[in-house]
């Protein structure tokens, strides 16, 4: 069974994908995934989890939100209330999905194999969307989003083809907190999780 990974933040990234994989992926696939919509509400608490991170002047903020991708909920215009964000998909074999699991780990698996818009010819695709404990309609009090992860998003889409990044911002915008550059100040990292955010 073929399987793919529907990347909508950094793991669209060849980069950041080798980082936890080991391997750049094979191909980088441009595709839309209908009926969700991208936000900025998966939320770590940054004081408790496996890594935090420090403001430049040391102080430690609560919470550092990513990015998540949800069901449009019901009642909602999908063009209009929640378009479809872009994304790529990203061919992968079970024990590469086993790994990814541990990369996100405030996160859960789920099929959306009907919702992806090309006839991408596997068999299945999985993408990853945030457990409940992990996600934050709203960001809570406090929170910051990491530069170089915002950065490192900019980067994949704007590689992934003209346009890409632009479809980004139009279907899910910059974080609604503030950036940080951020300093790592604890570090209990597995193995191929990104280290910079």
């Amino acid at each position: 069974m073929s399987t793919a990974v529907f990347g909508y933040g950094s793991l669209v990234s060849p980069a950041s994908f080798a980082e936890t994989l080991g391997r750049e992926p094979d191909s980088v696939m441009p595709v839309r995934l209908n009926g969700w919509r991208r936000r900025w509400s998966v939320g770590r608490d940054n004081r408790s989890a496996e890594k935090t991170f420090a403001r430049p002047d040391g102080e430690v903020p609560p919470w550092v939100i990513g990015l998540n991708i949800e069901v449009v909920p019901a009642g909602a215009v999908a063009d209009e209330d929640a378009p479809a964000p872009n994304g790529a998909l990203i061919e992968l074999s079970e024990a590469e999905l086993d790994r990814l699991d541990l990369r996100e780990m405030r996160y859960r698996r789920v099929d959306v194999s009907n919702a992806i818009e090309a006839d991408a010819t596997f068999d299945r695709v999985l993408a990853y969307t945030a457990r409940e404990e992990h996600h934050f309609p709203e960001p809570p009090a406090g929170a910051v989003a990491m530069a170089p992860y915002l950065r490192a998003v900019e980067a994949a889409f704007r590689a992934l083809g003209d346009g890409q990044w632009e479809l980004f911002l139009d279907t899910t915008g910059m974080p609604p907190v503030e950036l940080i550059e951020p300093q790592l100040v604890r570090d209990e990292i597995p193995p191929g999780n990104p280290r910079g955010w």
